[in-house]
């Protein structure tokens, strides 16, 4: 794959910010859209525009097949068993609340224990917290290592038969880290417990099977993968998700509605409860042609490599810490300046033109666990180049010129 090529089908890139080239490096966040994206979504709404399922009329069968034959890519590129194990979702945090009120608060009860890492994200923390209140469970963490890595030893002593319930990010979006989750997922089950993947880092990024994974759950969003906003996907077992009731009530999802009851539809319209996303499924179906013509495998090489020279070049700076492994990490690399505040860093590189992140990246345990209030991160994707990365130093050279005083 070539990026500098790639990056002329992402209209947005090709800007001047603060009077430099736009380096986008916050991809972790948001990924950009490229044109074939965006013009299918205009063409839905130009030719399309109708709701889906309801109407017998031609938009609104041509609305239909293109919002089913969405979830048909999803199905494909997830490499599920059946069609109907995809669930489309608002995102990530959608899709995980849903196992967790509607699957983990059917199972679990007092004395059970639901199994997660200090390295997720709140969207897959809170909603396990919750679930712990509400039922009774105990909540617990597998330990890290020193460079935020997980040991599979420690997967086995934290999972236990009381286990009904193990939540893992795939790719951590602080340190980077690419965790088991195969490994994870076999120890979960010779325990009887179920497992849920956090995919929002790693379905933009690599290959995912989840058939070979043997993942129960897994749960990603559209907005990181070129897709657009307010889009995402669960996908289920589908005798799992034949098990769980809904949590949302409305139009679509029904089968049979009396005056005091009511059935639901089966899979997986019973989880799209109302109207559903649909320029946002079409815009993901795109996506998905999108990353396939270039491949997946391709695109992993490509991060794998640049992450590694931004690794190294990073770690060159004097004064800069740089958090996670050095093998084995995805396309993203998070760091402190000194005593630099973060936000100041990222103020001072946006100037440069360059786009970071700087906070707690919605991770304040692991902040903690670091010792930290917080971050700056810069995330890569297919539209990076090295010169990305030499324009990041370039500016973070400059950054420790101007606040000289703040390395120690």
């Amino acid at each position: 794959m070539n990026a500098s090529e790639l990056r002329k089908l992402f209209p947005i890139l090709d800007q001047e910010i603060n009077g430099h080239p736009l380096v986008y490096l916050d991809s972790a966040a948001t990924s950009q859209k490229p044109i074939p994206v965006l013009e299918a979504m205009k063409a839905y709404y130009e030719h399309d525009n109708a709701n889906v399922h309801r109407g017998v009329h031609t938009l609104g069968s041509r609305a239909t097949d293109a919002y089913e034959g969405a979830r048909e890519k999803v199905a494909a590129f997830l490499n599920a068993r059946h069609t109907e194990e995809i669930i489309f979702t608002r995102g990530t945090t959608t899709a995980i609340n849903l196992v967790a009120a509607s699957y983990a608060r059917s199972v679990c009860r007092e004395g059970d224990e639901i199994v997660i890492t200090p390295l997720e994200h709140h969207s897959n923390l809170i909603p396990w917290q919750q679930a712990a209140k509400a039922t009774g469970a105990t909540l617990k963490y597998i330990p890290l290592q020193p460079d935020g890595t997980i040991r599979l030893e420690d997967v086995e002593a934290t999972i236990t038969p009381n286990t009904k319930m193990v939540a893992v990010t795939y790719v951590s979006n602080v340190m980077a880290a690419i965790n088991p989750v195969k490994e994870i997922a076999a120890i979960a089950h010779k325990n009887g417990a179920k497992i849920l993947v956090d995919g929002a880092q790693s379905t933009p990024h690599m290959k995912v099977d989840v058939q070979e994974l043997d993942c129960d759950f897994y749960a990603f969003s559209g907005h990181k993968m070129c897709a657009p906003t307010g889009i995402g996907c669960l996908y289920g077992k589908k005798e799992l998700l034949e098990r769980m009731e809904p949590v949302e009530f409305g139009g679509e999802m029904i089968d049979h509605v009396g005056l005091y009851d009511s059935t639901w539809k089966e899979l997986p319209w019973r989880f799209e409860g109302g109207t559903p996303i649909i320029a946002g499924a079409i815009g993901l179906g795109a996506a998905i042609d999108f990353l396939k013509d270039i491949g997946m495998d391709e695109i992993e090489r490509h991060e794998h490599a640049l992450a590694g020279y931004a690794y190294d070049r990073l770690s060159a700076i004097d004064g800069l810490a740089v958090y996670g492994p050095r093998e084995g990490r995805s396309g993203l690399i998070t760091f402190n300046l000194g005593d630099i505040h973060p936000h100041d860093v990222a103020t001072v590189l946006d100037a440069e033109g360059v786009a970071v992140r700087a906070g707690h990246h919605c991770c304040q345990p692991l902040m903690r666990w670091l010792e930290v209030t917080a971050t700056a991160r810069a995330s890569f994707y297919l539209y990076n180049t090295e010169e990305d990365v030499d324009r990041l130093t370039a500016a973070l050279v400059k950054t420790k010129e101007y606040f000289g005083y703040g390395i120690g």
